[in-house]
C-alpha cells in the first residue's frame, strides 16, 4: 500500500488534499476513538502520521514519487519476467503432457490391432506409467475406434459378398435369356427327316417301277 492509499488520496492530489486527508484518517484511528483495539488503531494511527509526514513535505514528496517509479518499473519487470518463466514452463509441461498422450495412444492402437480387449489396453497403458484416469481413457477410446472399424469391415465384407452373388445371378439370367431364342428357333423350323420307304412304297415300286 503506498502512502497515499493510506491517506486515502490520489498520487496527484494537492496539499490540501492530503491536509484534509490526514484530519479524517487522524479522526479515525485515533486510539481514544477506537476503546478496546488500541492497538490496532495506534499501530494505523503511527502510519498515517508517517505517511502526512513525508507527503506534507514537498522534497520528501518527490523523493518519494521517484522511488515509487523506480520501484514500481522494477516490479512490473519482474511480474513481467516471472509471467514469461511461468508461460514457458507451461507450455513446455503442455507439450511434454501432449508427447506422452500420443505415444501412449499409439501403444493402444497397436495392442487392439492385434486383438487385444479394454482390460489389456488399460493394464499395457499402466505398464507404461500413464496416469490412471487417462490410461482408461485412451483404452475405452481406442477399444470403440477399433470395435468400430471392424463392425465397419464386416459390413463392407457383407456387402461386398451380397454384389458379387448379385452379379453372378445376373450373369446367369443373361445367358439363360440367350440360350431361350436359339432353341425356340428351333422349334419353329423343325428340319425334315427323310422318310424311310415303307412295305407299301416297295411293293409300288416292285409293280410300277416308279417312286412316290
Amino acid at each position: 500500500m503506498t502512502l497515499y492509499a493510506k491517506l486515502g488520496v490520489s498520487q496527484d492530489a494537492t496539499w490540501e488534499e492530503i491536509k484534509r486527508a490526514y484530519r479524517k484518517a487522524a479522526m479515525k484511528w485515533h486510539p481514544d476513538r477506537n476503546v478496546g483495539q488500541e492497538d490496532v488503531a495506534r499501530a494505523a494511527f503511527q502510519e498515517i502520521k508517517d505517511a502526512y509526514a513525508i507527503l506534507s513535505d514537498e522534497t520528501q514528496r518527490k523523493v518519494y514519487d521517484t522511488v515509487y517509479e523506480q520501484e514500481m518499473r522494477r516490479w512490473e519487470a519482474l511480474e513481467k519476467r516471472q509471467k514469461e518463466v511461468e508461460a514457458a514452463l507451461a507450455r513446455k509441461a503442455q507439450a511434454a503432457a501432449e508427447a506422452k498422450y500420443t505415444q501412449m495412444v499409439g501403444v493402444a492402437m497397436r495392442y487392439a490391432g492385434e486383438g487385444y480387449n479394454r482390460d489389456v489396453l488399460f493394464g499395457v497403458l499402466l505398464g507404461r506409467e500413464c496416469d490412471a484416469d487417462m490410461a482408461q481413457r485412451i483404452a475405452d477410446s481406442v477399444w470403440a475406434l477399433q470395435e468400430s472399424r471392424r463392425a465397419a469391415q464386416s459390413a463392407e465384407s457383407v456387402d461386398a459378398q451380397a454384389a458379387a452373388a448379385a452379379e453372378s445371378e445376373s450373369v446367369t439370367q443373361d445367358a439363360l435369356s440367350q440360350a431361350q431364342p436359339a432353341a425356340a428357333s428351333k422349334h419353329d423350323k423343325p428340319a425334315q427327316e427323310q422318310r424311310t420307304p415303307g412295305v407299301f412304297d416297295s411293293l409300288w415300286q416292285g409293280f410300277f417301277g416308279l417312286r412316290s
